[in-house]
């Protein structure tokens, strides 16, 4: 009887997955073609490849011997596939990011998209530019968009480390008066602060002016002036600053991803699956 790569390959799963039934997931196909391709191959080789048993199967020591050259096979085989294999063109993707969206989940929301993506190209811009999709606060969602919310960022007062408020669980807009200031701009959730200070006739001395996240914390941890930043756990886990709740106003952004309602290229599907997730997962939705 020959042997066939096919029957190896399942063998590789059934050791890998501990079970017939994790061999027929991950291989696609029907629990009985795996038991009978194993049967098939203990027979060609004339010995026992698994113990089974009620929780699974527990490879024999013929299968451990058999396990690492089977692998070496089947990978030899795989490079064989691709050595002679048309690469497929690459699908551009011009992803438009606001700013202060966070390093951390960023990168591993952007990892997870280039994996799951068929052979991406892609290409990270300001989301004014000319884009397929774009990273956005819900609040500038333009006409003809459809939305896909991400995630929820709550925004409290960033503190430089040892400042009198910070023994305060909360602090109140009042308490800004004349507190010297790191303002950002572009940012949806500063200009709803500075609604709320113009309504209580309020006035932060402003001493500094800037466009990101990263250079406001540093200036809030160096004492230059407090500062209103999103709740993310790298910067609540910073020892330098303090953040605390403003007292009576509650600031908050939905950020997802911005994509035309009707004409959204396939390519988009995975970032869109991956942001239903996330939202799903964080009990936002």
């Amino acid at each position: 009887m020959p042997m066939d790569i096919r029957s190896l390959r399942y063998f590789i799963a059934a050791y890998e997955g501990g079970s017939i039934s994790a061999a027929a997931r991950r291989c696609h196909v029907a629990q009985p073609s795996i038991s009978t391709a194993l049967a098939q191959l203990e027979e060609r080789l004339g010995t026992p490849l698994f113990e089974r048993h009620r929780r699974g199967i527990t490879p024999t020591e013929e299968g451990h011997r058999l396990y690492p050259l089977a692998r070496q096979v089947s990978e030899d085989l795989n490079a064989i596939g691709r050595l002679f294999r048309t690469p497929a063109p690459s699908t551009p993707v011009r992803l438009g990011l606001m700013r202060s969206l966070g390093a951390s989940r960023m990168t591993a929301l952007l990892k997870e998209y280039i994996g799951q993506g068929d052979n991406l190209a892609l290409t990270l811009v300001n989301p004014e530019e000319r884009c397929d999709a774009r990273i956005i606060g819900e609040q500038d969602l333009a006409a003809g968009e459809a939305f896909q919310p991400i995630w929820h960022d709550s925004y409290l007062l960033a503190l430089p480390g040892g400042h009198p408020l910070g023994l305060k669980a909360t602090v109140t807009l009042s308490e800004l008066d004349g507190l010297p200031f790191i303002w950002r701009h572009p940012c949806a959730a500063m200009e709803q602060l500075a609604s709320a200070l113009s309504d209580t006739g309020v006035r932060c001395q402003v001493r500094a002016r800037l466009r990101t996240i990263e250079y406001t914390l540093g200036l809030v941890a160096a004492g230059v002036g407090a500062s209103l930043v999103p709740a993310w756990p790298e910067i609540l886990d910073r020892p330098d600053v303090q953040c605390r709740p403003l007292s009576g106003l509650a600031i908050r952004q939905t950020v997802g991803v911005a994509y035309p309602s009707r004409q959204a290229m396939p390519a988009l599907e995975p970032l869109l699956q991956l942001g239903r997730q996330a939202w799903e997962s964080a009990g936002s939705a």
